[in-house]
C-alpha cells in the first residue's frame, strides 16, 4: 500500500480551502456567518466523499496487484 496514486482528483487543494476558510475565520473579529459555515461544511462533505472514492480505487488496484 506504500506506493498508490492519487487518482487525479483534486483532495489536496480541497483540504487547502477549508485550511484557507478557516484561518480567515479565526483572524477575523464578530460572528461567524451562516454563509462561512455552509461553505467549509460543504467543502468537507466533497473532502469525505473524495476519500471514500479514493479509498474505493485503492482497494480495487491492491486486489488487481493480490490477483496478477
Amino acid at each position: 500500500m506504500g506506493n498508490l496514486p492519487d487518482h487525479g482528483l483534486p483532495l489536496v487543494q480541497l483540504k487547502e480551502q477549508r485550511r484557507d476558510l478557516v484561518v480567515a475565520l479565526q483572524n477575523r473579529n464578530g460572528p461567524v456567518g451562516s454563509w462561512e459555515l455552509m461553505q467549509i461544511a460543504a467543502i468537507q462533505q466533497a473532502i469525505s466523499a473524495f476519500e471514500d472514492v479514493i479509498a474505493d480505487l485503492d482497494a480495487e488496484l491492491e486486489l488487481e496487484a493480490a490477483a496478477a
